[in-house]
């Protein structure tokens, strides 16, 4: 009985002699990490499915029996002290060689160009690279840097009509013209997503906000005012942006149908009456004008005659017309005077005459006497 202890204890400690010669790992990972030699045996635990016993892994001493029977596995076989294979050396001149070809395409697309008129704004992994670059050639690193390309050039953009009440509700359409351009590129491009949109939105609201604060007179008299007006309040939103107004145009302001023929009505009207009150002072002027030369003429006979006969030439100038004028009696008294004598006398029959409303005329005394 003493001898059977004797020698199960002897087999317990060969069994872990044994076990510590040969460890158990549980992966291959571990055997791997343990340092592994090609003259060392291993067990590898194989998992539920595995055999019951420990799997002998050696890359050159034959397998091992353990509890009388015999177990050959080959199991994981590593490839690092192996030679490279025909395909391995194959892949590794293929990417030298692609290495080889594309390093000046890629070196040369690593350099940019902008314009006289352009800026380039480089961004390293996201952040800002210093400043402004151009106008030239600038190197960026190719899968590092991206970079945008800023105008600063002058663009010209028309707001879109605005239809909208004035201070006196009245209902216009005003469309308008604004210049503008990038004086800082770095704010452009930091401090708003697109300057463009932005300044362009921003121009019909106020567009609409300063048209809504002035009455229809002003809004057709003062464009030149409400233009300067819009142009500084553009100008003071866009500056934190870098943008510059440059300038604002009113191109036109539409009134409806019925409000066109309101005001033509009111230009109408006002028109006559200013047609009226030129022509009663241009009455009064003449008339003053009328007096003085009359009073000139009445000092002179004869230049009553010759106004006359101007008068008298400047009708007979058309050909068109009869005339039917007075010929004065003192033309005549010559002539009378000198003929009266072969004119015969008939004195009237009556020398009283009763006229309808009573009156009685003395015909003898009213009849003319010529005095030789």
């Amino acid at each position: 009985m003493e001898q059977q202890q004797q020698q199960m204890h002897h087999q317990h400690q060969h069994q872990q002699h044994q076990d510590a010669d040969n460890p158990v790992y549980a992966n291959y990972e571990d055997m791997r990490n343990s340092g592994p030699s090609s003259s060392t045996a291993y067990m590898i635990n194989m998992g539920p499915g595995a055999p019951p016993e420990g799997v002998v892994i050696s890359d050159h001493s034959p397998p091992r029996k353990r509890s009388g029977v015999t177990q050959q596995y080959r199991g994981f076989k590593t490839s690092e002290n192996e030679p490279r294979g025909c395909m391995e050396w194959i892949v590794t001149i293929l990417s030298v060689i692609v290495f080889i070809i594309t390093s000046p395409i890629s070196i040369f697309i690593c350099f940019k160009v902008v314009a006289e008129y352009q800026r380039a704004i480089i961004f390293r992994l996201g952040r800002l690279s210093g400043g402004a670059r151009g106008p030239g050639m600038f190197f960026i690193l190719p899968c590092i840097d991206e970079y945008r390309r800023v105008d600063l050039r002058t663009v010209t953009f028309n707001v879109p009509q605005q239809e909208m009440l004035t201070k006196d509700s009245v209902t216009v359409t005003v469309d308008a013209v604004v210049y503008y351009r990038i004086s800082d590129p770095l704010y452009a491009v930091i401090q708003v997503e697109d300057y463009s949109t932005s300044t362009r939105l921003l121009a019909a609201t106020t567009l609409r906000n300063i048209v809504g604060t002035r009455n229809l007179s002003e809004l057709l008299t003062e464009r030149e005012i409400l233009a300067h007006t819009m142009q500084s309040t553009l100008d003071e939103a866009t500056e934190p942006w870098g943008v510059m107004v440059e300038r604002v145009e009113i191109k036109d302001v539409s009134l409806p149908v019925s409000m066109q023929r309101a005001m033509a009505a009111e230009a109408e009207a006002a028109r006559d009456a200013r047609a009226k009150v030129i022509a009663a002072e241009g009455e009064k002027k003449s008339a003053q004008a009328l007096k003085e030369a009359s009073d000139v003429i009445s000092s002179s006979p004869s230049a009553l005659q010759l106004r006359y006969l101007q008068t008298l030439s400047s009708i007979s100038a058309e050909k068109n017309s009869t005339i039917v004028f007075p010929l004065p009696m003192e033309l005549l008294t010559p002539y009378l005077a000198k003929y009266a004598h072969m004119m015969p006398q008939m004195p009237p029959q009556q020398s009283k005459e009763k006229t309808a409303d009573g009156t009685v005329i003395d015909a003898l005394a009213a009849w003319p006497k010529t005095q030789l």
